[in-house]
């Protein structure tokens, strides 16, 4: 289908728990309704950059909800300096709210993670109310994982440019130099100082809870990396999903050679030319029983 032929998403409103007003957009499902799905994007990554996939998956039956996390993109305050937040509360608080309203009939719902998306599933309270989580691009964050070259450029970006940025700003504005949404202080100070840790946040002394938190998942994932992210190549993602040690995760190597895709990177999963790979998410999405049902 077309996306011109397809409705506008509906603009929404979703309160968390701790009183934080979100805005949400929601795809309404074109013909048969197969599921629910919410897109968990990636840490500095607006939801209209899911757009595409959005449409897709509603071109195919699935209503979709995406999201801007507090302190970025439709979810931003004036200004961000000041702004004082905990990174996991993407999760915990804006993640679990949009699962709460998604989740309100017999339709199975579904999510679609994106990197921190990987992250945030295990961190939901809720999780048990996902039928089927797929996840792309999700890794450990450690520099260690990644090629020299894009090692040295992380380094660089931890240690002498951002801490540039927040003192001049007073939090990671990000968008001067062309990566994405700006960054909450707090994001910034919680994201790098587990990024020192092989196994990010598991190898935290201070969050001794979250192994045992992640343990109790037990929703089907796959979890699908491109062999040419620099950011998350596989051996980095299988570090950090092994925390995922109550659930049989199935991992998914991508060659974007063989795929015929091009280069993919750490960012391309979404992009159009990727919609084969879509084709798989959604593929699997209705094998489940409930939305054969559907």
């Amino acid at each position: 289908m077309n996306p011109t032929t397809l409705p506008a998403p509906t603009p929404l409103s979703l309160t968390t728990n701790d009183g934080y007003a979100l805005t949400a957009l929601r795809y309404r499902a074109v013909g048969d309704l197969r599921g629910h799905l919410i897109v968990a994007g990636a840490t500095g990554t607006p939801q209209l950059f899911y757009k595409a996939f959005a449409e897709y998956a509603s071109a195919r039956g699935y209503t979709v909800l995406t999201l801007d996390y507090r302190g970025i993109g439709l979810s931003r305050p004036h200004s961000l300096r000041g702004f004082r937040m905990a990174y996991l509360d993407w999760a915990r608080q804006d993640l679990a709210a949009a699962v709460d309203f998604m989740a309100q009939d017999d339709v199975p719902l579904f999510m679609v993670g994106h990197s921190f998306g990987g992250h945030a599933f295990g961190l939901l309270p809720n999780h048990d109310r996902v039928a089927r989580f797929y996840t792309f691009a999700t890794g450990a964050g450690w520099n260690g994982w990644m090629p020299l070259a894009e090692r040295i450029k992380v380094w660089i970006m931890w240690n002498l440019v951002g801490p540039l940025i927040i003192r001049w700003k007073g939090y990671l504005a990000w968008s001067q130099l062309g990566m994405g949404e700006d960054l909450p202080l707090d994001v910034y100070r919680e994201w790098k100082h587990w990024c020192r840790y092989p196994h990010y946040f598991f190898d935290d002394p201070a969050m001794p809870d979250l192994a045992e938190r992640f343990g109790r998942v037990t929703t089907p994932i796959r979890a699908a990396n491109a062999l040419d992210d620099l950011w998350a190549p596989p051996a980095s993602r299988d570090a950090f999903m092994a925390g995922y040690r109550g659930t049989d995760w199935q991992a998914i190597d991508i060659d974007p050679r063989r795929s015929g895709l091009g280069a993919i990177g750490h960012m391309g999963y979404f992009r159009r030319k990727a919609q084969p790979l879509w084709s798989d998410v959604l593929g699997w999405f209705a094998e489940h029983p409930a939305a054969r049902a559907a």
